[in-house]
């Protein structure tokens, strides 16, 4: 097995490992996707789109943060690509459990039909207290597969950290208590 082919198998295995990966909210996919910028340019032969300076999509809880954005709708409505690029351009969600995800890549391809992000360069995918990191990595939000890659050249890899539930759930009990804290304040 190549080194290529392990770090990937790793980052596979790691996010199996790393149980409490949930959906992303469901009702985000049924709601409008807004795209606010500074400018705006729309040919409307090739349905292509750009928008330039802070750049900010929603879509529900959804969120992408980006200095420039590509939308490339000539498939259809539903059938949209976003393409965010930045240094870097950033992306969160909530999730059906409460929790949330982020992420972070010079680029940013979310696939609105088969709800997949993929992120390159420089990659980093947060979610709760674990963490991918790697050139790329592709995210399927709907079926709660990852795969990440280092570059080609074989610099760098893939580094994947995950924390312990004893852990996890030490920081949520302090979270708890502080919470209770505030709330005794007048």
């Amino acid at each position: 097995m190549s080194k290529h082919n392990m770090l990937r198998a790793s980052a596979l295995i790691f996010f199996i490992a790393s149980s409490q990966v949930s959906l992303a909210d469901e009702n985000d996919f049924e709601l409008p996707i807004k795209v606010d910028s500074q400018s705006n340019f729309f040919d409307g032969k090739t349905k292509t789109s750009i928008f330039r300076k802070d750049v900010k999509i929603t879509q529900g809880s959804l969120e992408i943060l980006a200095d420039e954005v590509e939308v490339i709708a000539g498939l259809g409505e539903g059938k949209e690509i976003f393409i965010a690029r930045g240094e870097p351009a950033k992306y969160t969600q909530k999730l059906d459990d409460g929790g949330s995800i982020s992420a972070a890549a010079n680029e940013i391809k979310y696939e609105v039909s088969s709800r997949t992000l993929t992120l390159s360069g420089n990659a980093e995918l947060n979610q709760d207290s674990s963490l991918v990191k790697g050139e790329s990595i592709i995210f399927n939000m709907e079926l709660e597969q990852l795969v990440a890659e280092s570059s080609d050249n074989g610099e760098g890899g893939v580094t994947a950290i995950f924390q312990p539930d004893s852990l996890r759930k030490k920081s949520d009990d302090k979270e708890s208590e502080q919470q209770l804290e505030q709330d005794k304040k007048p």
